[in-house]
């Protein structure tokens, strides 16, 4: 498998075997159980996660499919209450199992899934970076509470080999990401930690 994104990382190889992870929620109640595996067409991320945010208790699982360089090939959603979003990216066209095509979204590379910090990792991952390089980007987003997507841009700063500051593009909030050898986040300050 080819060795993708900066040399900030770890060739990959290394999660042919699995590799779990698991964050808390710093707010309200929460917890992730994420399991990353390599295979023959790339990544694959399955999870488990409860929480809650803005008063309101969640259980989903989700599944996300990524070529060798982390660009998402698809991603499903299931909650615990029987909602679900199944989505896929089949050149450079994003298509919802339920509604089609879906033009809005395909400038769209990454996605972001509100209640976890794994979908950092895909951006990280997909772009080679150099220290103080930034870029904008448009991501598919999710809302838990939801699950309707829409289109935001974000912003991600290497700060440090395995270092990126986070924004939202209208500046409303800011977050330092340190990340580990794979790229997956070790401190989302004010949202998830890991254990």
């Amino acid at each position: 498998m080819r060795k993708t994104g900066s040399h900030f990382f770890a060739q990959c190889s290394s999660l042919a075997g699995g590799r779990n992870v698991r964050w808390r929620a710093l707010e309200g109640d929460g917890l992730e159980h994420l399991t990353l595996q390599a295979d023959a067409d790339g990544f694959r991320a399955d999870s488990v996660l409860i929480g809650e945010r803005g008063g309101q208790r969640y259980g989903a699982t989700y599944r996300i499919d990524c070529d060798p360089d982390f660009t998402v090939r698809s991603f499903e959603i299931t909650t615990t209450d029987g909602r679900d979003l199944v989505m896929t990216r089949r050149d450079g066209a994003w298509h919802d199992r339920a509604r089609g095509h879906l033009p809005a979204f395909d400038a769209c590379i990454d996605i972001d899934l509100s209640a976890t910090p794994f979908t950092n990792t895909l951006p990280i991952r997909r772009c080679a970076w150099q220290p103080d390089q930034q870029r904008r980007i448009a991501m598919l987003f999710v809302p838990f509470d939801s699950l309707e997507p829409f289109v935001t841009e974000q912003l991600y700063t290497c700060l440090a080999p395995r270092l990126f500051r986070f924004e939202t593009a209208d500046g409303s909030f800011t977050a330092e990401l340190p990340v580990d050898e794979d790229g997956l986040v070790m401190d989302y300050p004010s949202l998830f930690q890991r254990l």
